[in-house]
């Protein structure tokens, strides 16, 4: 792939070597991300942040990594704050803003959106997730963190078993995800749902196309046993006609540390794209799980500063210079202290 000027579009873009190459440039971002150096690289470049689907940890952490390049964010975060709420098109919405930014990232509801977007820009589009369709940087960030958790066990990706769990009909997470998993060698993988919220066939039959092995199950208990990973996922309520709909599978599947170790090998690590729905109803992750030391989500949104400070550098053509402007910061960087 020529990452250079390219859009991101979908991870179908990707092979294994470009994840090679992106994981490479993470690495690399680490000290600039956990705020030990500074870097001044993209000083005077402009990301244009345009979220017309709400959005917490993908909107801040794209803007905080362009930051932590030393570029600026302009942002526009919802459609009646815009002029398409007036009836201005994509194309002319997309010809206007690409030339007051130097690449632009984009969230919208409507499958196929992102990419109408950056056929007209004269930037590029990274896409920030587009209906239930893909969320490439996500996906990205998520095997990342998969490569991450399992090489502090001695264990690569390929011959992993990983159990994906909840909403897997709607979970654009989970599409994207299941496209990059292909990319490896002899999976066994666990998909668990209620049969109205399954994986599309194309993904099932992909992966078996690959070579993987690939059990549907409806069973939490039987279906995380012997799993090296749990990926969670939340009913993806805003994807149904109805919110009475949604509140049929909001929480059908719920994964507590008794559960967890009553199932689970020792070492499963336990996942999810985020936001888990806290709620009473739902607790897809109980909040007894936050002191089990195999709970990634937090480290899954770290890594995510990694990735799409990456996806950055590789795209604006900067890997090369990032660390000629380096040099240590100047504030406090450690724990959280104590008023006394």
């Amino acid at each position: 792939m020529k990452f250079s000027g390219s859009h991101i579009l979908t991870v179908d873009q990707f092979t294994r070597e470009d994840i090679d190459t992106v994981f490479a440039v993470a690495d690399q971002m680490r000290p600039y991300a956990e705020r030990r150096r500074i870097t001044r690289v993209l000083e005077g470049a402009i990301l244009g942040n345009m979220f017309f689907e709400p959005s917490t940890r993908t909107r801040v952490s794209f803007g905080c990594a362009f930051n932590l390049l030393g570029g600026e964010v302009r942002e526009t975060t919802e459609v009646r704050a815009s002029a398409i709420a007036k009836g201005e098109s994509f194309y002319d919405t997309a010809r206007v803003l690409s030339g007051y930014s130097d690449i632009i990232v984009m969230r919208h509801q409507i499958e196929g959106s992102v990419a109408e977007f950056a056929d007209a820009s004269r930037k590029p589009v990274i896409n920030g997730g587009d209906g239930a369709n893909e969320h490439p940087s996500q996906a990205l960030l998520d095997l990342y963190t998969i490569r991450s958790e399992m090489e502090s066990k001695g264990k690569p990706i390929d011959n992993l078993r990983i159990a994906l769990i909840g909403d897997l009909r709607y979970g654009r997470a989970v599409h994207s995800l299941c496209k990059l998993l292909g990319l490896f060698d002899n999976l066994y993988m666990t998909l668990i749902s209620p049969s109205e919220l399954a994986l599309p066939e194309e993904y099932t039959d992909a992966l078996r196309a690959q070579g993987h092995t690939v059990r549907i199950s409806d069973n939490l208990h039987n279906g995380i046993q012997g799993a090296d990973i749990l990926y969670c996922t939340r009913t993806q309520e805003e994807r149904f006609p109805t919110p009475e709909e949604a509140n049929r599978y909001r929480g059908l599947f719920r994964l507590n540390q008794a559960i967890y170790t009553e199932h689970c090998e020792p070492n499963t690590v336990i996942m999810h794209p985020l936001p888990r729905d806290s709620r009473t109803e739902a607790s897809e992750l109980d909040n007894d799980l936050n002191d089990n030391p195999n709970l990634a989500i937090f480290r899954q949104t770290d890594n995510g500063l990694l990735i799409r400070m990456a996806l950055f550098a590789l795209i604006l053509d900067v890997v090369d210079r990032v660390h000629d402007s380096a040099r240590d910061v100047g504030w406090y960087t450690g724990p959280p202290g104590q008023l006394l």
